[in-house]
């Protein structure tokens, strides 16, 4: 019998939504997905994102501190761990409802609430930039400052938001018992929101005021899990060369060489698609075999199959 592909889906915000109500619907559209992979004879680990989710939380407790002045305000590795639990309730009810619906009955699905180690002196802690929460006035912001110890930024004329670091992932904590679940054929969904950011203590992990990228943490995570595929879902079915601009030309099949050469001629913006590029040759030039696709999520199944999507390898 043909070894099961094991492939690492790493999910955008897009396959989410925005709200609740918004992502009981879009989990459904993403479970389908997710099942076409497995009905091709994959063996999936699902991750995602949580930009939304995670400000949504934290804006929520904030409130409870307005409400209650004996409430202490809610750390942001807290914040973080409520968002995986609460998309991972959707997203595995979703993915087992598919599942039962296409006769699929002897596969468990899980969330691992995951915690991922950072390094107290990663570069991103010194200068805070992935914005957080809601936009307020200079003044709200001036006593978030005060009150919370919170850094607060001014962005592009909108308001102000909260800025927190975004270091890189070096250890996944529950590895092995993800490893273990989808060794013995599990479903499992983990490191969401690119897991919950922790600094090792001696023996005590402590949370950190921290997001870590979900794609990167994806990357280390298909890596430790020894995959054959990443994939990176976004809001195109392609990766762009100038992007935008009339010289647009959308790659297909790029070496990790030819990447880095794109990556350091600047043609990916830092904020959206130069994440999900490094990742993938991250992922792509870790291994011989090893291969990582950016594409849409309704197009994943196609990307597998080598009819659409970016396809990085060595």
């Amino acid at each position: 019998m043909e070894k099961k592909k094991r492939i690492v889906i790493a999910l955008g915000g897009n396959a989410l939504g925005n709200t609740l109500p918004e992502q009981m619907k879009a989990v459904k559209i993403t479970a389908k997905a997710i099942v076409d992979l497995m009905e091709e004879g994959c063996e999936v680990v699902v991750a995602h994102g949580n930009g939304p989710q995670v400000g949504m939380v934290n804006n929520a407790m904030i409130a409870l501190t307005h409400e209650d002045d004996n409430q202490p305000n809610t750390p942001l590795s807290v914040c973080v761990a409520m968002s995986q639990a609460y998309i991972g309730y959707d997203l595995q009810n979703a993915l087992r409802e598919e599942l039962l619906n296409r006769g699929i009955s002897d596969i468990p699905v899980a969330t691992m609430i995951t915690q991922v180690r950072v390094d107290p002196d990663d570069p991103a802690f010194q200068s805070p930039s992935k914005p957080i929460g809601k936009f307020v006035s200079a003044e709200q912001a001036k006593a978030m400052e005060e009150k919370y110890n919170y850094i607060m930024k001014e962005d592009a004329g909108r308001g102000y938001r909260r800025v927190v670091a975004s270091p890189k992932p070096v250890e996944i904590i529950e590895i092995g018992t993800i490893r273990t679940m989808v060794d013995s054929g599990d479903l499992v969904i983990a490191c969401g929101g690119g897991g919950i950011p922790v600094i090792r203590q001696g023996n005590h992990l402590k949370g950190a005021s921290a997001v870590i990228d979900k794609d990167f943490a994806s990357c280390l995570m298909a890596k430790e899990l020894d995959a054959d595929f990443l994939i990176i879902l976004t809001a195109v079915e392609q990766v762009a060369l100038n992007f935008g601009t009339p010289d647009e030309k959308w790659l297909r099949d790029v070496s990790v060489e030819e990447a880095r050469q794109y990556i350091s001629e600047g043609h990916f913006a830092p904020g959206s698609m130069l994440p999900k590029v490094q990742a993938a040759v991250d992922f792509a030039g870790s291994k011989p075999g090893r291969t990582a696709l950016i594409t849409l999520l309704e197009k994943s199944r196609d990307a597998i199959q080598g009819k659409t999507g970016t396809t990085f390898h060595l």
